[in-house]
């Protein structure tokens, strides 16, 4: 577990990530970050395009099949 501070970046507030946690998920400047919220508190993760194709995909198949995944459900 590691301790971070929220700090003033210019006119903001944020967070810096210490380089070996970078390093060790592969995470470098200009990389996107995902927060989440859990009922734990926040989660962070290292957004990847092909599962958001996928999300999205899924959204797309769940929207057209509404009413048979509706029946189904049952």
């Amino acid at each position: 577990m590691t301790h971070l501070k929220i700090r003033r970046i210019g006119n903001s507030l944020g967070v810096v990530l210490p380089a070996d946690a970078l390093s060790r998920h592969r995470i470098g400047q200009g990389d996107t970050l995902i927060l989440s919220e859990t009922p734990d508190g926040f989660r962070l993760d290292v957004y990847d395009a092909a599962v958001s194709e996928q999300v999205e995909a899924g959204r797309k198949l769940a929207r057209r099949y509404r009413n048979t995944l509706r029946e189904l459900a049952k």
